[in-house]
């Protein structure tokens, strides 16, 4: 009998992400097949996508018009280097990505992936002050909790211990500050008084390191790798005013949060005031969802000032950052498909009724008292399991149990989150809702036998 792709996976790929002693009790499925947001094995069984591989798909696997544009694009034009030539899908994706923050943000610079985005950005904003005459502003700022990604540039600016601290002796220093995380809150408090609280923090380290800071760089709304820690907007609009106050760069990294996941198409568009002109950071980091899960892209926007102090006869005072599959035209195109969706589909205004369908849903989960910290922005949901319930492996028997129930779930901890494709309707929804619960009930109940269960009615 021939071995399996599950078999023959382990004998060949270091898989990411992953404890690879733990495989053989925790073995990969072999995903033969891809339709909405279901995912099937060789063996036929059904999984839902419930954290879109990864946060990348956005409407569905093998989407008809996604292919449609792409095998399109196959038989025209798959690659050409973007250093001394250019495509069609390069420019017209650049210029609609500017177009979306109004003309603010543009020069798009193309990247592989999430991390090689950050990469770009740290090192555009050093090589910024060092062309402007500040060679001295080097030094970077990050959030606790931050994920930015797992290259060298990135995890010194990441501060996720399972990733970054085997690496530790290898990285840049970066400076920490306290994040706005709503969870935070003590009695009495807002989360708007948790974000001032983060912001006093902040100023705090700009008012004696400024001079030497470069650039300072957060995930707007939601940090996602540390556990769908959510805050509140008003964190983005005063931190806005402290870094042109001091004169540091604003990297928004907008790669898990964008492309319309909390509500809006870019995360940072939340931080406007009702009525007041739109703000923007310095420099946007995008990737995952804009190429809906097909191929590999990342997008780097900047602000004309900033592009233009690149601008010399001097090839050393250019950007210089390359990789060979800078700005792939199959990929961009994938991207502007994409695109094409969300103007023709409304797929925001769509996404605020699924939304609420869902949430709706899992309503019941605020009244269970295993649980802590329910929250949702945009197509985003997460809980906390109490840590009374949680016991060891929790993330992996919690990600088996979701397989025997057909849900594809990876919990980040003892954080439970669903960020689903934008294909939920009702039905879907409350099927969703009634299996992530009947998977909480076998891990917990395993766990704990005699602890009593919430008496609420089923989701419906």
């Amino acid at each position: 009998m021939p071995a399996s792709l599950t078999q023959r996976s382990l004998q060949a790929v270091w898989h990411p992400c992953t404890q690879m002693h733990r495989a053989t009790h925790v073995p990969p499925l072999g995903m033969v097949r891809g339709a909405g947001p279901w995912l099937f094995d060789e063996a036929g069984r059904r999984y839902f996508d419930t954290s879109s591989s990864w946060w990348v798909n956005l409407f569905g696997h093998a989407d008809a018009d996604i292919n449609a544009a792409l095998k399109d694009q196959l038989d025209l034009l798959p690659h050409v280097m973007l250093a001394g030539c250019t495509h069609a899908p390069a420019v017209e994706l650049a210029e609609r990505l500017s177009r979306l923050t109004g003309d603010v943000l543009g020069h798009c610079f193309f990247g592989s992936d999430g991390a090689s985005a950050v990469e770009i950005a740290l090192k555009m904003s050093f090589h910024y002050w060092r062309n402007t005459g500040r060679p001295d502003k080097q030094e970077f700022v990050c959030l606790r909790q931050s994920y930015h990604g797992e290259t060298l540039g990135a995890l010194a600016v990441t501060d996720v211990a399972v990733f970054r601290d085997a690496y530790d002796p290898l990285l840049m220093r970066a400076h920490l500050v306290i994040s706005p995380d709503a969870r935070q809150a003590v009695a009495g408090e807002s989360t708007a008084d948790v974000a001032r609280r983060a912001v006093a923090a902040l100023r705090a380290l700009f008012e004696t390191r400024a001079e030497r800071i470069a650039a300072f760089i957060l995930e707007p709304l939601v940090q996602a790798a540390t556990g769908m820690a959510m805050y509140d907007a008003i964190y983005l609009r005063e931190v806005r005013a402290l870094c042109d106050e001091f004169q540091v760069l604003l990297i928004a990294d907008e790669i898990a949060v964008g492309c319309g996941r909390t509500g809006t198409f870019f995360a940072f568009e939340q931080a406007v005031q009702p009525g007041a002109a739109p703000i923007w950071p310095d420099l946007l980091c995008l990737s995952k969802g804009i190429s809906g899960g097909y191929l590999p892209l990342s997008v780097v926007l900047s602000r004309p000032a900033l592009y233009a102090a690149f601008l010399d006869d001097d090839v050393a005072r250019g950007f210089l950052h390359s990789h060979s599959y800078t700005g792939n035209a199959l990929a961009c195109r994938a991207a502007l498909a994409v695109l094409d969706r969300f103007d023709r589909a409304d797929v925001l205004q769509a996404n605020r009724q699924r939304a609420a369908q869902l949430t709706e849903a899992l309503a019941p989960l605020r009244e269970d008292t295993r649980l802590e910290h329910v929250r949702q922005i945009g197509m985003i949901w997460a809980f906390d399991v109490r840590e009374p319930f949680v016991g060891a492996r929790f993330a992996e028997r919690f990600h088996l149990a979701g397989r025997a129930r057909e849900l594809l779930i990876r919990p980040i901890g003892r954080t439970v989150y669903l960020m689903p494709p934008y294909v939920l309707d009702a039905a879907l929804s409350a099927w969703l809702a009634r299996q992530l619960r009947a998977t909480l009930d076998d891990v917990l109940q395993a766990n704990h036998p005699g602890a009593d269960r919430p008496s609420e009615p089923a989701v419906a």
